[in-house]
């Protein structure tokens, strides 16, 4: 198994720069195809109790047109000597952007982008990170805008014996093989440490039959699991956590898992995630 096409999303507006040397090295790594991709809102006709005078809504297409120009550019810019084919995809929509993203991930491996804003998000613009982690049905690598690179010299999985944890390390599995070292961890209540360290066994046998040498270990919980990984991960100086992303819909929004939620807000490395 391995990444054969990998897409990448640019925000529109702003510097993808860290993002795309990221999406670099690992197209080099995986010897992989890329898709650029970038999507926006137009800005609605009807504001308030009237309509948008007719050359506002003109400049905001206009302001679109020049910003999607740049941000194809910044991504031709960054994978002119790739080998491998590059593809480049656009979308103005009145649908969610998260939407429009999981659709195209029909196309790709690994969808790459970046941590979702702590501030009052610009709903046109900027893609709801939750949301496309749970439509996509793709792993998604969330990259902090303060990370420069991806090392893969210590890659960190949290376990949980679930669905959504097997679902990712599955996925993760690529990037595992690249990894110098890979740590399989579970949070657990110290009733249930035995067990614990009985799944996290089984874990990293099954990665060395899938020729990933890995160690175990256990963390009594402290009532919050997202601060027992990161520690965890502080410990071990990890450049990537690979998790599962919990969570369901409510009225069309994502109620997500604490854990998740962190790594979406506080990010302080990649994570990859899947749902």
């Amino acid at each position: 198994m391995s990444y054969s096409t990998l897409m990448v999303h640019l925000t529109l507006g702003t510097s993808n720069a860290t993002l795309l040397r990221i999406a670099a090295d690992l197209a080099r790594k995986f010897d992989a195809s890329l898709i650029g991709i970038a999507a926006c809102q137009p800005m609605p006709m009807v504001y308030g109790d009237g309509y948008m005078p007719a050359e506002i809504f003109e400049q905001d297409r206009e302001i679109i047109g020049k910003d999607m120009k740049v941000a194809e550019a910044e991504f031709r810019s960054a994978f002119e000597s790739a080998t491998r084919p590059l593809a480049w995809r656009t979308a103005v929509t009145t649908a969610g952007l998260a939407d429009f993203l999981a659709r195209e991930a029909r196309s790709a491996d690994l969808i790459i982008t970046s941590v979702a804003s702590d501030g009052p998000a610009d709903s046109a613009r900027a893609v709801n990170t939750g949301d496309l982690i749970m439509q996509a049905g793709r792993p998604v690598l969330v990259v902090p805008v303060s990370t420069e690179t991806l090392q893969l010299e210590r890659v960190l999985v949290g376990w949980k014996d679930s669905r959504e944890t097997r679902r990712a390390i599955g996925d993760a599995l690529p990037l595992l093989k690249k990894a110098a070292h890979v740590t399989v961890a579970q949070i657990a209540a110290e009733q249930d440490m035995d067990a614990a360290r009985a799944h996290v066994e089984d874990v990293v046998g099954w990665l060395k039959r899938h020729g990933i040498a890995a160690q175990a270990t256990t963390t009594p919980s402290t009532g919050d699991d997202a601060t027992g990984l990161h520690s965890v991960a502080q410990d071990l100086g990890a450049d990537l956590i690979v998790a599962g992303a919990y969570g369901h819909s409510r009225l069309r929004e994502w109620a997500l898992g604490g854990v998740t939620r962190d790594f979406l807000l506080h990010a302080d490395r990649c994570s990859l995630l899947s749902h």
